[in-house]
């Protein structure tokens, strides 16, 4: 409840910080936002702020002060934007600030709302405060910043949780199709071969892994610091390529069991990510079972793609594909002791 209790006595001292409320209600939002009389007469380039605790001056400035702000603050209701409007502007001398009361009609239910606030960009400082509610209860809390300017908010109606689902599995989706040191593990398992039983236990054994402890991390129950987590992560690929190329003279195959090991790793990477992207607390089991299955469905494209391509390499050359999976392997190793030695020292 940090924001909610805070911002009403910070208000009244000089500081580079607004307070915006968002209420959800049928057919339309709501809100109020509070902004600081200096970064507004500076954007206005007024005389003085002081002279902003005159509400005829406000009112003077009100149409300015909602041009100012009305780019600057933008609301997406389930990927679609809606303009907001001010329904009145008043000082709040007490605090040093001008209240802006507005309103903005949508259709339907709302199911994801996007919050952007980027108010005084002049300033990267500033920090908004934004709390939002449905029903009249406070259900999210939280602080927009220079570098992160815009936030979700996912309604307990059944369009937020479906707009749940379809956002964390495109989430998870996502994470694994630009995660280089993922893709590269993945393919790292899957070059040396095998029968279709054994490709199996080795995808089996890596989601495994990687779901205990998404979901352990997630819940906070085990959360060990990214400084330990990035580096590991570097290594089990270190270790996927050395592996592959020793496992022929020496007649094993450890991949599945390497999988479930390091699974365990890289699911503490995979949950940094799902933190990041904001948990609704009334979804949660939703947003995780969402997320792990978008890294499924990405993990499951690759494995096709580069079991498939090496399958029929091996049935037409099987020459040309151990020397593939030879120059893969060294590839791979390498790639992982760069990104250890740069997760480390960097």
């Amino acid at each position: 409840m940090m924001c909610a209790v805070a911002s009403p006595s910070l208000l009244a001292h000089p500081a580079p910080f607004s307070f915006l409320d968002v209420h959800l209600g049928a057919g339309a939002l709501s809100g109020r936002l509070v902004v600081h009389n200096p970064d507004v007469a500076y954007e206005l380039k007024t005389e003085s702020a002081q002279t902003l605790a005159d509400a005829a001056i406000v009112a003077k400035h009100a149409p300015a002060i909602a041009a100012l702000l009305g780019p600057r603050l933008r609301f997406f209701v389930d990927g679609r934007e809606v303009r907001w409007s001010a329904t009145s502007v008043r000082p709040l001398a007490d605090q040093d600030a001008v209240e802006i009361l507005w309103t903005t009609p949508v259709q339907g239910l709302v199911g994801r709302l996007t919050i952007s606030a980027d108010l005084f960009p002049y300033d990267v400082a500033h920090q908004t405060f934004v709390n939002v509610y449905e029903r009249g209860a406070i259900m999210r809390q939280e602080v927009l910043n220079h570098d992160r300017v815009s936030v979700d908010f996912f309604s307990g109606t059944r369009q937020g949780l479906l707009a749940v689902f379809t956002a964390f599995t495109a989430s998870g989706i996502h994470h694994i199709a630009i995660g280089p040191d993922h893709i590269l593990f993945v393919i790292g398992l899957l070059l040396l071969g095998g029968s279709l039983r054994r490709l199996l236990a080795i995808v089996t054994a890596f989601t495994l892994g990687h779901s205990v402890t998404l979901a352990l991390a997630t819940l906070q129950i085990v959360d060990p610091p990214a400084r330990l987590i990035e580096p590991a992560i570097a290594l089990s690929i270190v270790f996927v390529g050395a592996d592959n190329l020793l496992s022929g003279s020496k007649g094993r195959d450890v991949r599945a069991w390497a999988a479930l090991a390091f699974g365990l790793v890289h699911g503490f990477g995979f949950a940094s990510v799902l933190r990041d992207a904001g948990l609704p607390n009334r979804a949660l089991g939703l947003s995780l079972f969402s997320f792990n299955l978008g890294v499924e469905i990405g993990q499951a494209i690759i494995v096709i793609v580069v079991a498939t391509g090496l399958a029929m390499i091996r049935r037409r050359n099987p020459q040309v594909a151990k020397s593939i999976a030879i120059a893969g392997s060294i590839a791979v190793t390498i790639a992982g002791a760069y990104w250890f030695v740069e997760r480390v020292f960097a």
